[in-house]
């Protein structure tokens, strides 16, 4: 999802600095799209480190002088239940998913507030609203995303700093293939019949909203709580 977040904000017209652990991987991306004409920056960047934030932020400050959106969305999947999980498996996705958002936020609120339309945009999901069968960390995480972000909406909003979280369902991605390998033979189908919509979506769906979000289009929305499942929570 992250990839097609940078690509959409980018074909919207914003320069964006994106960060990934896997510099390869994202510099070739960086370079792919600048072929294309999008203003791209990558940085090196693990969410769970601070020094890593405040490197990066640094940098948005020397080249551009403010932050206009901070989309939080790096995450890992961890399908461990109580029985199943330990603490270095808690930790861990507590750190990327619940941490990363912390010291994301942190690192770029005062770059955040040299913008005159600053918005923050925080990737929870379906499970940050509504508990599941194991997915104990992950659930936690992500329902601490959803807590999070309307507490910054409410303390930062006379600021004039917007705050929402978006919620995917079951998206397109690496991560969900890696989900589908762990569960039953079958399982695709059974939560194809689950979802009104029939279908998984294609991240390029979750990233027109997160543009939304990002964008003066959206300017009296803060603290919402936009679920993107194609219909499967609406009747749980």
């Amino acid at each position: 999802m992250g990839a097609a977040h940078v690509r959409r904000l980018a074909e919207e017209g914003a320069r964006v600095h994106f960060g990934d652990i896997a510099d390869e991987l994202g510099s070739q991306y960086c370079t792919e799209l600048q072929d294309r004409g999008l203003d791209v920056v990558f940085h090196h960047l693990d969410v769970t480190k601070g020094d890593d934030w405040q490197i990066l932020t640094a940098g948005v400050a020397d080249s551009d002088g403010r932050i206009d959106a901070l989309v939080n969305n790096a995450g890992i999947l961890d399908m461990a239940g109580l029985d199943d999980a330990t603490e270095e498996t808690w930790n861990r996705t507590i750190a990327v998913n619940q941490t990363g958002v912390f010291l994301g936020t942190k690192a770029a609120l005062a770059l955040l507030r040299k913008s005159a339309t600053p918005s923050i945009v925080n990737v929870s999901s379906i499970f940050g609203l509504v508990g599941g069968t194991g997915y104990l960390a992950y659930t936690a995480s992500k329902g601490a995303v959803s807590t999070m972000t309307k507490t910054i909406a409410f303390t930062y909003g006379p600021e004039g700093i917007r705050c929402n979280s978006i919620h995917p369902g079951y998206i397109e991605t690496p991560m969900l293939d890696e989900e589908m390998a762990g569960l039953p033979a079958g399982a695709t189908a059974a939560i194809h019949e689950q979802i009104p919509l029939r279908r998984f979506a294609k991240a390029e769906e979750v990233s027109e909203v997160v543009v939304f979000l990002a964008s003066d289009r959206s300017s009296y929305m803060s603290g919402a709580e936009i679920v993107i499942d194609g219909g499967l929570l609406a009747g749980r």
